[in-house]
């Protein structure tokens, strides 16, 4: 799900909104991370937070996942592949090819979707930038990141540098989703956003990226705190980036310069570079930098029992994220009573107040709420293809449809944000009408897509680039990742034939 946010104005009200949240992520016990740690009573209070969260780093290339988290990993890696593929298309991905077709280097890692083998620290960037070329890669929801755009491409550029197993590189994943979100859940997410005016994304993925980029190259307990140290270094970007029209800047601050930045620290720090030994406290520490009023416990909170890759969403449908669950009331109301684009009057959508600004009329097709509205009603379906096809804007039978879709913003659903729900009432030329709520959109934590269902999307977008056969084979691949003795066996599935 792609958290398409608009520039707003943190009121009293919203801020209240947000403050159960806020206390959740920073007031957290010590007991989970003291159990990760093996400690005692005794002992816990003499572990410091940064004593156990580089203990997790350290030891998570050898330690086994659960397997329902196994299961979420290789789903969560299939879409984010299936980004990147789709990404080559798009203005974004074309200039990530274009950048490492010029800037290759060695050829160690692979630009997905491509021929093109380059460093590891240009693969990242390319492929983070391949990730969020679209509104299709994941979200995490309670951070308020993109966690897959920038996580992957760091554990795979590295993952191929040292020719690791499929299951650190399963692992390696998993650990950039749990460090990456905990940092933005403890800087308070988007309410942290909305009032420093920074990018939640990009900070998320630089911690991330950089976990994950450590675990692939196998870094020590004592190497990963300058991973933390070298992320909070390289935190920046503001929200400026809501402004940029063709999404070429957001691909680089939610993907590529996270990637490429996690890739860059690990490499140096396997060569020997050192740092500050615990960035969240002493003087000038990040939390001090960052959001002074939160509390570094919330770095460890149910750290080792609450997987965060479990908690982040598969977008279903390739559009932004306030049209999610319009689609979905629409598709509803369509397949239970089998309406027909002819038969409707018309449709009205009550979404959130700040939702509506973000997709009412947008020139961009999959991010204009009409248009894909009117999609849905003749196609029934809303394709990668369909969401893309700027032509079909002007096409004279879209425009009847979506002169029937009334979007009308809701301050009930408002206050239910960052719940994206949505109310779809369709009205019938014979008088007939049917009103369908969409509350967990498919594909959410609350009510995920099924392995089949992510295969599907999948499929949908990487056939049209790779073929049906080596789609096929790559999805098979990708789903025993735990019996790969070389991530690099990846290579040759990744570039089109």
């Amino acid at each position: 799900m792609m958290w398409m946010v608009h520039p707003r104005t943190l009121t009293r009200r919203s801020f209240l909104q947000h403050a159960s949240f806020l206390l959740g992520a920073t007031m957290v016990p010590l007991t989970a991370a003291a159990a990760i740690a093996g400690t005692n009573a005794e002992t816990k209070s003499a572990k410091s937070v940064i004593d156990i969260l580089v203990a997790y780093m350290g030891e998570a290339g050898n330690r086994p996942l659960p397997a329902p988290v196994v299961e979420k990993t290789k789903q969560h890696i299939l879409d984010t592949l299936a980004a990147m593929i789709s990404g080559r298309e798009l203005p974004p991905g074309k200039l990530a090819l274009r950048f490492a077709q010029n800037y290759k280097g060695e050829q160690i890692s692979t630009v997905v979707g491509s021929s093109i083998l380059c460093g590891p620290i240009e693969a990242a960037l390319a492929n983070g930038m391949l990730a969020h070329s679209d509104e299709t890669d994941d979200s995490h929801a309670p951070s308020h990141s993109h966690p897959g755009c920038g996580i992957i491409p760091a554990a795979l550029a590295v993952g191929e540098k040292f020719g690791i197993d499929g299951n650190r590189f399963l692992r390696s994943v998993a650990l950039g989703y749990d460090i990456g979100t905990r940092v933005l859940m403890t800087l308070g997410g988007l309410p942290f956003q909305m009032e420093s005016h920074r990018s939640a994304h990009s900070i998320a993925n630089n911690f991330g990226a950089g976990a994950a980029a450590g675990c692939a190259a196998i870094l020590s307990n004592r190497q990963m705190r300058w991973v933390l140290d070298y992320a909070a270094q390289q935190s920046s970007g503001i929200a400026a980036w809501q402004r940029d029209t063709e999404h070429i800047e957001k691909s680089l601050v939610f993907g590529g310069f996270p990637a490429r930045n996690g890739v860059s620290a690990a490499l140096l720090i396997h060569l020997g570079a050192n740092g500050v030994d615990d960035i969240f406290s002493g003087p000038d520490n990040f939390i001090e930098a960052f959001a002074p009023k939160a509390a570094s416990e919330g770095l460890i909170d149910k750290l080792g029992e609450r997987y965060e890759v479990t908690r982040t969403n598969i977008k279903k449908w390739t559009v932004g994220s306030p049209i999610q669950a319009p689609l979905d009331a629409l598709e509803s109301i369509i397949k239970k009573h089998q309406v027909e684009a002819v038969q409707v009057r018309q449709v009205t959508v009550r979404v959130a107040t700040s939702e509506a600004k973000t997709v009412n009329n947008r020139d961009m097709p999959n991010i204009s709420l009409q248009h894909m509205l009117a999609v849905m009603l003749l196609d029934k379906t809303v394709s990668f293809r369909a969401a893309h096809d700027t032509a079909r804007m002007k096409d004279p039978a879209i425009l009847r449809e979506r002169a029937k879709i009334q979007l009308a913003p809701d301050e009930g659903l408002e206050r239910l944000y960052p719940r994206r729900e949505a109310i779809v009432e369709v009205a019938l030329r014979d008088g007939t009408s049917f009103s369908e709520r969409a509350g967990a959109v498919r594909g959410t934590a609350e009510n995920p897509m099924t392995r089949e269902e992510v295969i599907s999307k999948c499929r949908d977008l990487m056939t049209p680039s790779l073929g049906s056969g080596p789609c096929n084979k790559l999805i098979e691949a990708v789903f025993q990742l735990e019996n790969a003795k070389d991530i690099r066996v990846l290579r040759p599935l990744l570039q089109p034939s």
